[in-house]
């Protein structure tokens, strides 16, 4: 019973936090609509499932001892938010946003761009990577340890999920768009910011 909590605990704080991922949902949102905001906090949910999977088959470990493999892991994922950073932050022009017609990013693209986000994301790396490895035991059966990473990935997409609708709403959109040009020099500066940080900290 400890373990589970202690794994709700740590999933709920790791979710909640701002990072790269709260940013690109908070985006996608209010830039091109609730359903774009929404396909991207299932592509962020998707790529914990990613971390999940290979920290159950005992690579997360071999990450989590090795300097060069989390160098390289770490390097990529700055690379990506550095770029996505840029990317937002040379954004011009105002943005016509119509929930009827078909938007410029594609589902795919939603759900690719919040995927990309967490699978690339050194954060969720670490989060996951030491929730199996300093709280759940050797001994843990490996259906809960399934049920372990499921929760972790459904706490991603519940919270997402509700920062999609709140952020898609009428009047936040409004208001939110009327700032845009600011906002996106904003979430840019942070998600540069917070690849070049990952890219400078320590390995360990």
């Amino acid at each position: 019973m400890t373990e589970v909590l202690a794994v709700a605990v740590i999933t709920v704080l790791a979710v909640i936090a701002p990072g790269a991922d709260f940013a690109m949902v908070v985006r996608n949102s209010y830039l091109y609509g609730r359903r774009t905001g929404v396909l991207a906090a299932l592509g962020v949910a998707a790529g914990v499932l990613v971390h999940v999977t290979y920290t159950m088959l005992g690579v997360g470990l071999l990450i989590a001892s090795s300097t060069f493999l989390f160098t390289v892991i770490k390097l990529i994922g700055a690379a990506y938010l550095v770029y996505i950073g840029v990317r937002t932050f040379r954004t011009r022009g105002e943005v016509t946003v119509d929930l009827d017609n078909k938007t410029d990013l594609t589902p795919f693209a939603a759900l690719r761009t919040g995927f990309l986000t967490n699978v690339l994301n050194p954060k969720t790396t670490l989060f996951v990577v030491s929730t199996f490895a300093q709280v759940v035991s050797p001994g843990t059966p490996l259906l809960r340890q399934a049920g372990y990473g499921l929760f972790m990935s459904l706490a991603h997409l519940l919270w997402f999920g509700v920062v999609a609708v709140f952020f898609s709403h009428d009047r936040m959109r409004t208001l939110m768009l009327r700032g845009q040009k600011v906002l996106n020099k904003v979430i840019g500066s942070v998600l540069a910011g917070l690849g070049v940080s990952l890219a400078f900290a320590p390995s360990h």
